[in-house]
């Protein structure tokens, strides 16, 4: 864990970034920027990269925090990469099937079956 980004978790599995939100709220501006800037340079540094976003500690998040993963998958997408969110809590999922944002983004219920969807 980097001791400059106390927000995330990042791992790696078998060739997938694993990067688990521990923030139970994702709402400030700052935050999201940061979390934003460490996403978006792992994603510089992959090649083709996968990635599975755990957020499963994960009880709020602002509507910043979805247009800062809408970006990220464009980016993941133009480097012929790929994006999977897992442990999204049923409020927080409500809002991905409002905003439709459930028909872009590939949700699973775990990191588990988030990396057997990434073979």
């Amino acid at each position: 864990m980097q001791q400059d980004h106390p927000r995330m978790t990042v791992t790696s599995e078998g060739g997938v970034t694993v990067v688990e939100l521990t923030d139970r709220k994702i709402l400030d501006e700052v935050n999201i920027s940061r979390i934003s800037e460490r996403l978006q340079g792992l994603v510089a540094k992959a090649e083709s990269p996968k990635f599975v976003l755990d957020f499963s500690s994960v009880m709020h998040m602002s509507s910043s925090a979805l247009g800062m993963l809408i970006t990220l998958h464009k980016r993941v997408r133009e480097k012929k990469g790929q994006l999977r969110l897992s442990g999204i809590q049923p409020a927080i999922y409500e809002v991905f099937v409002i905003t439709r944002l459930n028909e872009i983004f590939e949700i699973t219920e775990s990191v588990e079956k988030a990396l057997k969807t990434l073979s």
